[in-house]
């Protein structure tokens, strides 16, 4: 693991830096598929997971929680794409329980207090997003799936589902810009969470329009691939974890 003290400098990126983070991403992922497979299994078994609760009759209590395990999950899965494309990148041996070991290691350093952050992050979006309902359709009955569908049809609904849209948008920009370059800062340099936040903010300030696009192609990727059931996940995911490290190594100097 690199300990590097020498404070972040912030880089210029191009077009031609997305694309190059997306083609080592795909080679990092053919040269090493199963590990790429299992940090992304871990993904789709918490979709499937999910999917269960929402279907199996009495098991919706189930739902909460394993919606909240992504986030807090996420940053962990993510370091194994860090961490293979690390050792990838220096030549060295791609070891599964060394690898693991790294990831695990994880517990003690920053990662979990970024974790933490993204679940405080995630709990005020879902409170937010009780309040928006609440404010536009509060007083409608929704009774069933088809009246459901009837009152945002309504001119309430319409509204509803603008503001509930550029709402959305706004709090996923705004995670996007803290945490974009900031998890791999974390596995690779010993620096605070905080530290990282403000650097992967700094960057997508630094790049707005092109980490714009970054962040759009990331998220319509995740949402097309979890449409066959989530499979699509198992090649997306390592993909882009793959490119996110050669981005932020393309980035951050």
């Amino acid at each position: 693991m690199n300990a590097e003290a020498d404070p972040p400098v912030i880089g210029h990126l191009e077009p031609a830096d997305l694309r190059e983070a997306l083609v080592r991403g795909w080679r990092d992922f053919r040269r090493a598929p199963l590990l790429g497979l299992f940090f992304a299994g871990v993904y789709v078994l918490g979709g499937w997971l999910v999917v269960w609760a929402l279907t199996a009759e009495g098991r919706i209590w189930w739902t909460l929680p394993a919606a909240a395990g992504f986030p807090i999950l996420g940053p962990f899965i993510a370091c194994g794409f860090y961490e293979i494309s690390r050792r990838l990148e220096r030549g060295e041996a791609l070891d599964r329980r060394g690898i693991l070991a790294v990831v695990f290691r994880q517990k003690d350093r920053q990662i979990p207090s970024m974790a933490a952050v993204i679940v405080v992050y995630f709990l005020f979006w879902n409170f937010l997003a009780h309040m928006v309902f609440a404010l536009f359709l509060g007083r409608a009955a929704m009774i069933n799936v088809s009246t459901s569908l009837a009152i945002l049809a309504t001119p309430e609904g319409l509204a509803f589902l603008v503001a509930g849209t550029l709402v959305g948008a706004g709090f996923a920009a705004l995670l996007f810009a803290l945490t974009v370059v900031s998890l791999p800062m974390l596995l690779d340099r010993d620096v605070d969470y905080v530290t990282a936040m403000i650097t992967s903010f700094a960057l997508v300030r630094e790049n707005p329009w092109l980490m714009l696009g970054w962040g759009a192609l990331i998220g319509a990727g995740t949402f097309l691939a979890m449409l066959p059931g989530f499979l699509g996940l198992f090649l997306v995911l390592p993909v882009f974890g793959h490119a996110s490290w050669h981005l932020y190594r393309r980035a951050i100097g």
